[in-house]
Parts: structure tokens; C-alpha cells; sequence
């Protein structure tokens, strides 16, 4: 006959061993849950099931380059009108509208024939009074000529001496040419069209060097020295970059805001004129936070901004202050070194609010939380 079962025998045993596992397991507290963090000393009991439960983050900060981003467009570094400096019918086009001029090539040529012989004409008067002066000097000398007589002699020479360099002057500004290393914009003439002195020729433009201008508040204005080297991205995917060559020194009146100017150098001509551009300028380094752009919310005031977790575990709305916006997330800055960021759950949490914390996985990053709330 077999003996009985010793829990048969004796069932206060069974008992006490179950009595015992169920205090155990009531003592280890919240056995395969995740690891609730309160923020603080004085966090608030995380059994409480009045508390709303989020997931939350520390992110320590890290300096970054802080930039003032100004939307512009681009356009030529010099823009002239080239006029016609003599009367003229025009014979020849060398260079047509959208087409690139080294400086001093000819643009296009008026009818020379009557300048040229005008050029002629003066030569030769010039010629005459040259023998007539080295004549009257030798009369002077006989006796047969007075100081008065040489003197208008000289007077005669230094006259034609003059209409010879505006014969020459005349006949030079029958081409007009460029000024500078540029492009023909705009070609205002054609071939057979009679110009007077002052009408329209062309309109030339610079664009071996590009300018990108824009506006920048009194606050960014204050922040830049006027030396800055930045980053331009046009609206074409083409980046550059230059340095500011003009930092307005008053305000525009009716905008309150700061002219600026970026010389970029364009002499490959691989830039287009006219476009839209966003240049970034350097204005310092700043310690910041990189956070993703998904924890940003809105305040019963509209203002955008973070929740964190102060020492006490309750929930506190900052305003977003971006230092920098990047590929990787956004940077905010005026934030403590280390700083709690509520990453999950902070559409269902108002400022003030005490919360139980769940800390995110080690290693993980605030740019990485975007989990759908």
C-alpha cells in the first residue's frame, strides 16, 4: 500500500506556500512592466490610475551653429542703360539680346562715313596750322612777325588740335561697347534705326557675379557683423555660396526690416538671374536640443512649442525657440542642458499636468519618437 501524498497528509502545508507566493508577488511591484520613471522627488504615486501615463526622453544638449534664413532671389550685381552718345544710323549688330560681351567688345556700330570724314577734314586743317605756326616762328625771329602775330598763330594750331580729338571722340562713340564682362539683357535698336544722343541702346547686366537679396528683421539684423559667409540653395536645387556685400545701416520704412546683399561668383555662368533663392547665414553657436518636429504642439494660445517634465513630474509647455532646422530634425534652444521631453502622449496632456513617465529605450533618440498618438 502506498503512502499518501505529504500535501494529503498535511494540506496547511500547500497552503502556506501558496500564501507565501501571493506576498512575494504583491512585493516585487509591477513584475515585466515597463520601467516608470517619475521626473522628480516628489513625482506622483504611479499607482494612482488618475494619472495619465507618457513616454518620455532625456536629451542632453549639444552646441550647433545657429542661422538666420532670409528668402530672396537672385539678380544681376550691376545693371547699366547704354545710350547713344552720338547722332547715327545703325549698320552693324555684333552681339545680340541674351548673348555674353567681354568688356570693350562692340555691341553694335552706327553709320561712320560722314565722322570719318570729318576725322579727315581736321587732320589736315591741323596739318596747315602746323606749317602756318613753324612759319610765323621763323618771321619772328627775321623781325617781320610781332608776339601778337604769333600768338594767334598758336591759338590757330591748339584750336585745330582740339577739333581733331573731337573728330576722333565722335568717331570712337560711333560703337557702342560693353562696359564690363557681362550679358546683352535687352537690345532696344535695330539695323536702319537713325539714334539720336540720349536714345536707348541696350540694357547690360553683370552676371559674372550674383547677388542674392532679401530682408532680415531688427532681430537678425542685430545679429549679423556684415562680413558673414553663407549658403544659398535656389529654387532650382543649384547651391553656392557668397559673402554679405551690403548690410543696410537704416530700415526700410515700410517694412521695418534690413536690406541684404550676397555677392556669389558666377563666372561659369552656371547661375541663373531672377530666381528664388533661401540664403542662410552663420550668427553664432548655441547649445540646443535635436528633437523631431512630431513633439511640437500647439498651446491654448496658438503658441508652438515642446512639453518637458519639471523635477516634480508635471508637465510644463515651452515655447519652441528653432535655432536650426536640419534634414536630422530641429534644434531648440533655451532649454536646460538636460531636459525631459514628453515623446508620446503629449496631445493628451495639459501644462501643469502631473503624469506617470515612462522612460524611452536607452540609446534611442528624440528625433526618433514619432509613434501615432
Amino acid at each position: 500500500m502506498s503512502k499518501p501524498n505529504i500535501f494529503a497528509r498535511k494540506p496547511w502545508i500547500l497552503a502556506v506556500i501558496i500564501a507565501v507566493a501571493v506576498t512575494l508577488w504583491m512585493l516585487s511591484g509591477e513584475i515585466g512592466e515597463p520601467t516608470r520613471s517619475p521626473a522628480g522627488a516628489d513625482a506622483a504615486d504611479t499607482s494612482d490610475p488618475s494619472l495619465a501615463e507618457v513616454r518620455v526622453r532625456r536629451v542632453a544638449s549639444e552646441p550647433v551653429v545657429r542661422y538666420v534664413t532670409i528668402n530672396g532671389r537672385t539678380e544681376p550685381s550691376r545693371t547699366v542703360a547704354l545710350d547713344a552718345q552720338t547722332d547715327g544710323r545703325v549698320v552693324e549688330i555684333f552681339i545680340n539680346r541674351g548673348q555674353p560681351a567681354r568688356r570693350g567688345a562692340a555691341i553694335l556700330k552706327l553709320d561712320e562715313r560722314d565722322r570719318a570724314a570729318r576725322l579727315s577734314e581736321a587732320r589736315a586743317v591741323l596739318k596747315q596750322r602746323e606749317l602756318e605756326f613753324e612759319a610765323r616762328q621763323k618771321l619772328k625771329l627775321e623781325g617781320y612777325v610781332s608776339e601778337t602775330q604769333l600768338a594767334e598763330g598758336e591759338a590757330l594750331l591748339e584750336r585745330a588740335r582740339v577739333e581733331v580729338k573731337r573728330a576722333e571722340l565722335d568717331l570712337e562713340r560711333m560703337v557702342v561697347s560693353a562696359p564690363f564682362n557681362g550679358n546683352v539683357q535687352d537690345l532696344m535698336v535695330e539695323v536702319g534705326d537713325y539714334l539720336q544722343v540720349g536714345d536707348p541702346v541696350a540694357e547690360f547686366v553683370d552676371n559674372e557675379t550674383l547677388l542674392v537679396s532679401g530682408s532680415v528683421s531688427e532681430m537678425e539684423r542685430d545679429r549679423l557683423a556684415g562680413n558673414e559667409t553663407g549658403e544659398v540653395r535656389l529654387v532650382t536645387g543649384a547651391t553656392a555660396s557668397g559673402k554679405i556685400r551690403y548690410l543696410a545701416p537704416v530700415a526700410d520704412a515700410a517694412t521695418r526690416t534690413f536690406r541684404v546683399e550676397v555677392a556669389i561668383d558666377n563666372r561659369e555662368r552656371r547661375l541663373p538671374s531672377g530666381v528664388t533663392a533661401e540664403l542662410r547665414l552663420p550668427v553664432g553657436e548655441v547649445d540646443a536640443h535635436l528633437v523631431s518636429p512630431a513633439l511640437l504642439s500647439l498651446d491654448d494660445d496658438g503658441k508652438v512649442g515642446v512639453k518637458i517634465l519639471d523635477e516634480d513630474g508635471r508637465v510644463v509647455f515651452v515655447n519652441a525657440n528653432v535655432a536650426a532646422s536640419t534634414a536630422d530634425g530641429i534644434w531648440l534652444a533655451g532649454l536646460p542642458h538636460i531636459t525631459t521631453f514628453v515623446t508620446v502622449g503629449h496631445g493628451f496632456v495639459s501644462d501643469g499636468e502631473r503624469v506617470v513617465a515612462i522612460q524611452e529605450e536607452p540609446g534611442a533618440t528624440a528625433v526618433a519618437s514619432e509613434k501615432a498618438e
